[in-house]
């Protein structure tokens, strides 16, 4: 890949101030464009309005102007393109590929237990699918009513649709093929509470923003087999992948927004220069 084309991101969600592991995510990023000459964005990912907040998202940027960063373009906010994933949602429906769930957690649990288990995958038990042979006329009446649902897509007639192997390329390891039946089954795309899920909001927006190298942390590794299936799905290019260990403290523990003390706005108040900072973030200044 011609390095002047590499394009990153940092996307945080403001559900609370930005800490030094986040801090690492993003110099993480940044680095990768900068020395690759390219390009690095930052996005907010404050689709999910329940948990997010526009007073964390503006201290987010201030935080991340504070440590030196500096990003490419205006930062896109998720909040403010509800339409776009609206419209890609409508895609995948049009194609009889989404069905409404009307199962609460209760009765997953209760569902799984009555067929003797199922398999665990990246967000835990995957869902059985109840839901997906209801009939037709049963779902329209019971959204009519009013009854609250969510929207999941039918993994098994996704796959069926797409050219297969989905082939996937993390940095440093290599080419591997997708499996997103295994990982998560049929997958929740929206909510009445959250019009689209970060699954299809991420690969939108890395589609639309020219994204071709996503870095984040480990933990959402398993979320490349998920993308790269929408990515297929929809026709939207297909990045490269790097993920990175991810900040620990003393104790051992993933740093976390719970630690109000590890957070760049506390330890700005007391005192450390942002050359220390990016230091305990793992991204010392260079002598």
């Amino acid at each position: 890949m011609d390095g002047a084309t590499v394009v990153t991101r940092f996307a945080p969600s403001p559900t609370g101030r930005l800490h030094l592991g986040s801090a690492h995510s993003a110099l993480f990023a940044e680095r990768c464009a900068r020395e690759a000459g390219g390009r690095f964005l930052v996005r907010i990912e404050d689709i999910d309005r329940a948990r997010c907040r526009p007073e964390h998202a503006a201290a987010m940027l201030e935080d991340l102007a504070w440590l030196g960063l500096a990003w490419d373009g205006p930062v896109r906010v998720q909040s403010e393109h509800s339409d776009e994933y609206a419209a890609a949602l409508e895609t995948l429906r049009a194609r009889d590929l989404l069905y409404p769930c009307f199962c609460t957690r209760t009765d997953i649990a209760r569902e799984i237990a009555a067929i003797g288990g199922a398999p665990h995958g990246a967000d835990g038990p995957v869902y059985p699918g109840t839901c997906r042979a209801m009939a037709e006329s049963e779902r329209r009446a019971r959204i009519a009513a009013g009854e609250p649902h969510a929207f999941r897509l039918d993994i098994a007639a996704a796959l069926a649709s797409v050219t297969r192997p989905l082939l996937c390329e993390e940095v440093g390891e290599g080419v591997f093929e997708a499996d997103p039946a295994a990982l998560f089954g049929d997958v929740v795309l929206a909510r009445k509470d959250t019009p689209a899920s970060y699954h299809l909001c991420a690969t939108h927006d890395d589609a639309l923003q020219g994204v071709t190298l996503v870095t984040r942390g480990d933990d959402l590794k398993p979320a490349v087999h998920l993308h790269r299936l929408l990515q297929a799905l929809m026709g939207w290019p297909v990045p490269r992948w790097r993920h990175h260990a991810l900040l620990a403290g003393p104790d051992g523990r993933r740093l976390a927004k719970r630690d109000g003390s590890l957070a760049i706005t506390a330890l700005r108040e007391a005192g450390h220069s942002p050359a220390e900072v990016r230091a305990m973030a793992g991204f010392p200044d260079k002598a």
